[in-house]
């Protein structure tokens, strides 16, 4: 099982109603979206320790998960910050002149980028908050509550399998790999993700037409019962 699977089917909301699941998501999404820093703040503070006590997990690991969206964050919002400027008339404090170009940090960038940091990591921990709490069968009737269409559906299922069949066989290889000191060196190592790469795509396509021949054998019309 996926680490998200895993932790939702073992989290104390596991047994509430996707539904009433969903419509928090949604007030918290608008509360995110709406309230001063200040109050994002305090929602986020509030999220991160209720998601924390329903997944049973530390604080530290939850911090942990932040840090890659967090870096992404961080990077766009330097754009925000930082104006480039060709021969500002106003003088740009703390700014870094080359030639006719001024590159310096922008008051109402700096403005701006602060309440975008917060809204956007309070939005960040309410999406954690409803989807590690949602077993993937929970949200597959959620959605399909929603009248979304039953071939997005279908298209959902399949790509929710095909994710654990590149998983096995992409650890299958390594593994084997592994074995025959496929990584003793970096040398050895990069000719074998190489490899891994294009086996993984020959393994997933044999594995696809299995599935296709097993569907076949079942009789299958087209449709999967959902």
């Amino acid at each position: 099982m996926l680490i998200i699977d895993k932790l939702a089917y073992q989290s104390r909301w596991r047994h509430v109603a996707p539904h009433r699941k969903a419509w928090l998501y949604v007030v918290l999404l608008v509360l995110a979206f709406s309230c001063p820093p200040l109050a994002q703040m305090g929602l986020l503070a509030g999220m991160v320790l209720l998601t924390c006590y329903l997944l049973k997990v530390s604080l530290w690991r939850y911090l942990r998960w932040l840090m890659v969206p967090l870096f992404f964050l961080l990077f766009g919002l330097l754009g925000i910050v930082f104006s480039i400027a060709w021969a500002p008339a106003v003088p740009v404090p703390h700014s870094l002149t080359l030639g006719p170009l001024v590159i310096g940090p922008d008051p109402v960038g700096i403005a701006t980028a602060w309440h975008t940091l917060w809204r956007s990591l309070a939005a960040l921990a309410a999406t954690y908050l409803f989807v590690l709490t949602t077993p993937f069968n929970q949200l597959i009737g959620l959605l399909k509550r929603c009248h979304l269409p039953k071939l997005l559906l279908e298209q959902i299922l399949l790509t929710y399998r095909f994710i654990f069949i590149l998983i096995e066989e992409a650890m299958a290889i390594h593994q084997a790999q592994t074995l025959r000191f496929g990584y003793s060196s970096p040398g050895n190592g990069y000719r074998s993700l190489a490899m891994l790469v294009g086996m993984l795509l020959a393994r997933v396509m044999d594995r696809y037409a299995q599935m296709e021949t097993t569907l076949d054998v079942k009789l299958f019309t087209g449709e999967f019962h959902l």
